[in-house]
């Protein structure tokens, strides 16, 4: 190995790209003309015979294997849009550039290659070179064919080894792009206006979060990364907007598991004039055209399940829930029954210490019983206004808010409400998420009073709802890890650079 600034290449890769050079041949050129892509030549030639195509072509790609017959080689290049076999034959190349390709090309260099298109013996459609250009010297020997990169630790460090050699994992991220393409699209069809709202932001709000907190130096202030773009997007309907979106990156400063990532990405949108039943039906509607415009079924498997996104989608009140599903009565219970068998089904004693009314241990038990038991898409209503500050109260229940949570193979995937629009209700929920917030409550909300100064303007009847597109991705693509939707999720920083081994 040689090092070079912290980063150890490995000496024999050095060494022939010094060759190739020495050779005359510039490493890394600006750019190379392409004609095809591998798929286009694939589909253009697909009635190829064994005799070399009138016409040529010019491909690029990275070498991922090359086989050796002495005075020929067969290398299978790759790109973006699939693979081809490239024949190279000593007397069809320049005098000398086939000794020199011989010594120096492996796995893992990229090259461009130019020639008449032809089937093999064997049938396959192949590409006689003609010319061969390289582009690109890898200096680092990629994880051998057949076991590839496994190592998860690895794998999602050094995400860019994980595409270059598992095929699957750059399948799953092209259908994340989709994904998130075609949500634009739908929104976009629906006449919903995209827009885009701070991520650094005086005051944080949205929802109940830890923030990361941050300073501008040139103003001396703080400032946090945005935990949701909820009340930037109210103002935009105040303002007079009725029908708009973003596809937002949060942040949340807490805990990294399979289903969480302190850096997330959503989709909010608001609608003038709605309630939250508009808003459980516009959900529906997303998700599912989205689900059928990005994997052509709505039928979808997910670990052990299948998952119907067809629609009507189940519905049930939060109390409901915990009845028919979780098996208990709620508010047929006193609280001190509720507090000995909540500690039975393994609540944490603290949390139910902290329950001061039943409202609050249905959210308790809803949790411990039902959330993950929901498979199927399924809305739940019916929250208590405790935990929801910026929801509009139910007039037909006191103690209960117009909100509803989306739920599908044990995972919340959205939230949405009737948006409250009275200022000195508002007030009133902010300040009392401010006392959480003294008495040691991280995760309460800020007091935005310039978004209550926004309300008393006007803001007009509205629904809202976020829904969570990376584990929109996760169901999409059938992983239980969120790890393997993000491109680069949060992990600890190594305490030095260093080379592991590949082995799982």
């Amino acid at each position: 190995m040689a090092e070079k600034n912290g980063i150890t290449f490995e000496e024999q890769r050095l060494a022939k790209a010094l060759n190739l050079q020495t050779e005359g041949i510039v490493l890394y050129p600006s750019a190379y003309q392409r004609t095809h892509t591998m798929q286009e030549v694939l589909t253009e030639y697909a009635d190829a015979i064994h005799d070399p195509s009138s016409s040529k072509v010019a491909v690029a790609g990275r070498i991922y294997a090359v086989r050796d017959h002495g005075n020929t080689l067969f290398i299978d290049l790759r790109d973006e849009s699939g693979h081809m076999q490239i024949f190279i034959r000593k007397n069809s190349l320049p005098e000398g550039l086939f000794a020199i390709i011989k010594k120096n090309l492996e796995r893992g260099d990229i090259i461009g290659v130019k020639g008449p298109v032809f089937r093999t013996k064997v049938g396959e459609i192949s590409i006689w070179a003609e010319e061969i250009t390289v582009l690109t010297k890898s200096l680092f020997t990629l994880p051998e064919k057949f076991h590839g990169l496994i190592n998860p630790e690895k794998r999602y460090r050094q995400r860019y080894i994980d595409l270059i050699v598992n095929e699957d994992v750059r399948q799953t991220f092209t259908v994340r792009s989709r994904l998130i393409s075609n949500i634009r699209r739908i929104m976009t069809e629906k006449g919903f206006l995209e827009f885009e709202t701070p991520i650094l932001q005086p005051i944080y709000g949205g929802a109940n979060a830890r923030p990361f907190t941050t300073h501008h130096n040139f103003l001396d202030q703080t400032l946090f990364l945005r935990i949701a773009p909820e009340l930037y997007l109210k103002r935009l309907i105040v303002g007079g907007f009725e029908k708009i979106f973003e596809i937002a990156k949060n942040f949340r400063n807490e805990d990294i598991d399979t289903s969480h990532n302190p850096e997330f990405t959503t989709i909010e949108l608001y609608w003038a004039y709605v309630d939250y039943h508009a808003m459980m039906q516009i959900t529906e509607e997303i998700i599912t055209e989205t689900i059928k415009s990005t994997c052509d079924t709505a039928t979808l498997p997910y670990k052990d399940e299948i998952i119907s996104f067809e629609r009507p989608w189940r519905t049930m009140s939060m109390e409901e829930a915990v009845r028919d599903i979780g098996g208990v009565d709620i508010f047929s219970l006193s609280m001190e029954e509720l507090t000995v068998e909540g500690k039975k089904i393994g609540i944490e004693s603290q949390k139910l210490a902290e329950a001061t009314n039943q409202r609050k241990m249905m959210l308790l038990y809803f949790d411990a019983l039902v959330e993950e038991k929901l498979i199927q898409p399924t809305f739940i209503y019916g929250y208590p206004v405790e935990n929801s500050p910026l929801a509009k109260r139910d007039p037909t229940r006191e103690g209960f808010v117009e909100r509803f949570e989306l739920f599908i193979a044990g995972m919340e995937l959205a939230n949405g409400f009737s948006e409250l629009n009275d200022p000195v209700d508002q007030l009133q929920r902010f300040e009392k998420q401010e006392e959480l917030r003294r008495l040691g409550n991280e995760e309460a909300t800020m007091n935005d009073y310039d978004f209550v100064t926004a309300l008393g303007y006007g803001l007009p009847p509205t629904g809202g709802v976020g829904i969570g597109i990376d584990r929109l991705v996760m169901l999409a693509t059938g992983h239980s890890s969120i790890k393997e939707i993000l491109l680069f999720p949060s992990m600890k920083t190594e305490s030095s650079h260093t080379e592991e081994d590949d082995a799982a």
